[in-house]
Order: structure tokens, then C-alpha cells, then sequence
């Protein structure tokens, strides 16, 4: 009896180092993380995102900033900091800006519901606790959760998300293809849980504004017509697609290229160099959505049975163009654009 009892103390003994080591289980994190979110009144964070959808990796800085219940500022820039696009969700609806051509595009669009956002801590937790098939570790410093996704583009299959245990914030995610490929990867260097915001924080004229004060606006206005251009293929056609054709015209905005693809799913791509517009208001677009293409943002229209996916990548402005293709291959294509290149 005497066994038993001191096997019962020394049990009883290590359940509480354990728990004040502050071990917990996985139901102990997914109850937490659903307190965190119920509480969520804002956060800033900051990451370094990789692609691995090319030949070689393509690094970007990502800038995020949520204000409960629905404001979004998500900051794409490359690897000098300077700001190449931002995407904005406010009250007037979701803008995507690229502040160094002066353009905006406004549409009435649900972003970034219903799908898996990558910079989103709101979103990452959504995906860990609405998914019933989530694996669960756990490291000297970590949570790890691998869950399935709901991004547009259906080869990003899996992710994996790292969780600082001190505070539940976000260190990395890993999105990977069914092979368990990464092909996004996404480091946190820094994160605010429940920031402060100042007014016009997520107004677009601001934001525009701002962003070209850090941004040489006038250098792509300046460029003459005969500079050359630089001509983008995709690394990536659906099968059964292909046999390009080139054309060339010369408008009064330069040289512009078309590529026509033949086959199942025939399509076409048409880039020319990007011009600084004169006027800043937003292009209302009431038929379409943003699409996250990784390095950038596109907008997708339709227009009876035709649809569109419109760019800026490098100082161009690609128009892919299909009755064809899905919306998941149109973002396909346009991914693949920036991987190869003809002089």
C-alpha cells in the first residue's frame, strides 16, 4: 500500500512540474488560440517571404497590418524595400495600389474571406481551428500545427505554422504541395498583437500618397518609347495547351507583344511597358476580384464568357486573356510569367 501511494505522489508530482513547466496539450492551444482570436482588436507584423515557384527563389518584405473587425493593409516590396503594391480593405470597399504608376483599383470583393491568406495570423488561426484533420507538436520554443488550406491556387495543398509558445503569435509558415514540396515559405521578424492604429491608417488616398513619397514615381514616365522591352513567357501551360505564336504592334504607348497559345485551353498574353497615369482615382471594378499572384497582385474581370487577368511586374503590364482557362489556371499562368524571359 505503501508502494502505491509514494507511485501516486510522484506521479501527482510530475503532472505539476510539467504543467509549470507550462507544457500544454494540443487542446489546451486550440482552446487558447480561440480566446486569442474572440479577443483579436488588431496586429503589425512584418515577414520575409519566399517563393519557390520559379527557377530560382524570389524574395519579398511583406508589411501587415488588422484592425478589428475588418480593415486590412497588406505591403508587398522587394528585397531594397521599395514598395511595389499594397492591398487595402476598408469601409469603401478593397483597393490594390501600385503607387509607383499612380494606379488603383477598387472592387467590391469579400478579400480576404473565404480563402487561406498567408500574411493573416486571423487567417492562419481560422485554418488551425476549423481543420479537424490538423496534426499537432510541439518544439523547445514551438507549436506546430500542419493543416490542410483553402488557397485559390489548389496545388498549395498543406501548411505547416509555426506558433511561439510565449504569446501563440506567428514565427513561420511553410506551404507546401501535395508532395510536401514548399513552395511559399513566410518568416515572421516582427509582430504586435492588439497594436494601436492612428485615423487614416487604411485610407487609400493616404496610403498612396505615402507610398510615393518612398517611391521614385517619375522614373517609369520618363522612359521613351524606343527602351526596350523585355519579353516575359510562362513557364507554365495546361497540358494539351501550346504552340505560341508572337505579334508585335506599335501603339501610342509603345511597343506592345502578344503571345497566342492554341490548343485545349487556348489563351492569350499581352505585355507592354508601364506607363505613370496622370489621375490617381480608382478603377472601380464591379465584376471581378483581386487575385494573389505572390510577388503581386492582379485583378481578374469577365466580360460575357471572356475572362481577364491584368499585372504589373518589372516595369510591365501583362494582360492574360481566355474563354477558356478556370480562374485557378489564369493565376496559374500569371504566376509563371515572371520565371523565364526573352531579350
Amino acid at each position: 500500500m505503501n508502494r502505491i501511494i509514494s507511485l501516486l505522489v510522484i506521479l501527482t508530482a510530475l503532472a505539476l512540474f510539467l504543467t509549470a513547466c507550462g507544457e500544454k496539450s494540443q487542446e489546451d492551444v486550440i482552446e487558447a488560440l480561440d480566446k486569442t482570436l474572440d479577443e483579436l482588436t488588431g496586429y503589425k507584423a512584418e515577414a520575409e517571404m519566399t517563393l519557390q515557384t520559379g527557377e530560382e527563389p524570389q524574395k519579398y518584405n511583406v508589411e501587415v497590418w488588422y484592425k478589428h473587425p475588418s480593415s486590412y493593409r497588406v505591403a508587398l516590396s522587394n528585397e531594397d524595400n521599395e514598395p511595389s503594391q499594397i492591398i487595402l480593405r476598408n469601409e469603401e470597399g478593397v483597393f490594390v495600389l501600385t503607387p509607383a504608376l499612380n494606379k488603383s483599383f477598387r472592387f467590391q470583393s469579400d478579400w480576404p474571406e473565404n480563402n487561406s491568406q498567408v500574411y493573416l495570423y486571423d487567417s492562419l488561426v481560422n485554418d488551425i481551428l476549423m481543420d479537424p484533420e490538423r496534426s499537432f507538436s510541439a518544439t523547445e520554443d514551438h507549436y506546430v500545427f500542419q493543416t490542410n488550406t483553402s488557397y485559390t491556387n489548389k496545388n498549395l495543398n498543406q501548411q505547416e505554422i509555426l506558433l511561439n509558445k510565449k504569446d501563440l503569435t506567428p514565427a513561420s509558415v511553410k506551404i507546401m504541395d501535395v508532395d510536401l514540396k514548399v513552395l511559399v515559405e513566410l518568416k515572421f521578424q516582427e509582430f504586435e498583437l492588439n497594436a494601436e492604429f492612428n485615423d487614416g491608417d487604411f485610407d487609400m488616398d493616404r496610403n498612396m500618397t505615402h507610398a510615393q513619397l518612398n517611391t521614385d514615381v517619375p522614373a517609369l514616365a520618363e522612359d521613351s518609347e524606343e527602351d526596350a522591352l523585355t519579353v516575359y513567357y510562362p513557364l507554365y501551360v495546361p497540358d494539351g495547351t501550346g504552340y505560341p505564336e508572337t505579334s508585335e504592334l506599335e501603339t501610342e504607348n509603345g511597343r506592345r507583344v502578344m503571345i497566342s497559345y492554341e490548343g485545349e485551353q487556348p489563351f492569350t498574353l499581352v505585355q507592354q511597358k508601364s506607363k505613370v497615369v496622370e489621375a490617381s482615382t480608382p478603377m472601380n471594378i464591379s465584376r471581378g476580384e483581386p487575385v494573389d499572384l505572390g510577388f503581386t497582385y492582379g485583378a481578374i474581370t469577365k466580360e460575357g464568357d471572356t475572362a481577364t487577368l491584368s499585372w504589373t511586374y518589372e516595369g510591365n503590364d501583362f494582360f492574360l486573356a481566355s474563354r477558356h482557362l478556370s480562374d485557378e489556371d489564369m493565376a496559374a499562368v500569371a504566376k509563371s510569367v515572371y520565371g523565364t524571359e526573352e531579350k
